[in-house]
């Protein structure tokens, strides 16, 4: 049982190497979740928020690898199998706008009253 779990936690780390190795904008978000954590611990947040921005940072990270991997898969279809796979890829990447547009809105709610607050 315990081998059967290292190796699980291995293949997760190695998907995980492969997306931040190849894709762009997973690093750029999680450049952007790193800065955003770092802000929320200068700042005097309560544990709520704190927590509520993980959680968004992590959504975000998490759509952007079921957007890769969806991607991926739907290169192997290619468009001669079906003429969805535009459709789907172009959905999936939706989804990974739309979680990061939201995250985006929360934390500036969030934000917005400390930042008022230090220049006062």
């Amino acid at each position: 049982m315990f081998k059967r779990l290292t190796k699980s936690i291995a293949a997760a780390g190695r998907g995980l190497k492969f997306v931040f190795r190849s894709q762009y904008n997973f690093r750029a978000q999680t450049a952007a979740g790193v800065i955003v954590f770092a802000l929320s611990i200068i700042f005097p947040l309560a544990r709520w928020e704190r927590i509520l921005i993980l959680l968004l940072i992590l959504m975000v990270l998490v759509m952007e690898i079921l957007n890769t991997a969806l991607e991926y898969f739907n290169d192997l279809l290619k468009p001669r199998l079906h003429h969805y796979v535009r459709d789907i890829k172009d959905a999936t990447a939706g989804a990974v706008l739309l979680t990061a547009l939201f995250a985006a809105v929360i934390g500036l709610m969030i934000f917005i009253p400390h930042f008022i607050n230090l220049v006062r």
